[in-house]
């Protein structure tokens, strides 16, 4: 018997342990701080992390403030450039369109004669026509085309054989155009 007793308080030695550690101990004033320190560390993180989103969210829509605003002024430069070229090139033109008669006047003159004035005229009036090409004016002629109101402008219409009516049968004077824009439209005759 003193044996089945001993095994019973060893039995119950155990037990008593599994409950005393089970039993939730009291947290001392120390780990109370702790845990209060904790929580305020991770209510300032949090804080924080809330102003670098906003922090963030305010940069992003700045750079693409700036973007817009980079994107806006080239073409607004680009337009201005334009608008520039268009008005230079419309003083320039009559004194082009001089030259051109100028040159047509002299080699009707001399039609065998070499002249050194019809050369340099001549030389004069390339240059120009290249100036005008390398800063974006192409010159258009526009024989055998359909009439365009928004690219000629009809200076008579006349019966012509063989020409559909509508078809510019003669230019009088050159058109010119920049990036694609009438800067002056051709001076035409349409077959009527």
């Amino acid at each position: 018997m003193a044996d089945h007793d001993q095994r019973q308080s060893t039995v119950e030695e155990p037990e008593a342990a599994v409950e005393e550690a089970a039993a939730p101990e009291a947290p001392t004033e120390a780990e109370e701080a702790a845990a209060e320190r904790v929580e305020e560390d991770l209510d300032e993180l949090r804080t924080r992390a809330a102003e670098r989103d906003e922090y963030l969210a305010l940069a992003q829509r700045t750079q693409a403030d700036f973007e817009n605003y980079r994107k806006r002024m080239a073409k607004e430069t680009a337009a201005a450039q334009d608008r520039g070229v268009k008005r230079v090139v419309s003083e320039l033109l009559p004194a082009l369109d001089n030259f051109e008669r100028a040159l047509a006047a002299a080699e009707a003159e001399e039609a065998d004669e070499e002249h050194h004035l019809t050369n340099g005229i001549r030389l004069v009036q390339q240059e120009l026509a290249a100036a005008l090409t390398r800063v974006g004016i192409e010159a258009f002629s526009p024989r055998g085309e359909p009439f365009d109101p928004n690219q000629h402008e009809a200076m008579a219409q006349q019966p012509v054989e063989g020409a559909a009516p509508g078809t510019v049968v003669e230019v009088y004077q050159a058109g010119y155009r920049l990036n694609g824009t009438v800067v002056r439209p051709a001076r035409v005759v349409v077959a009527a």
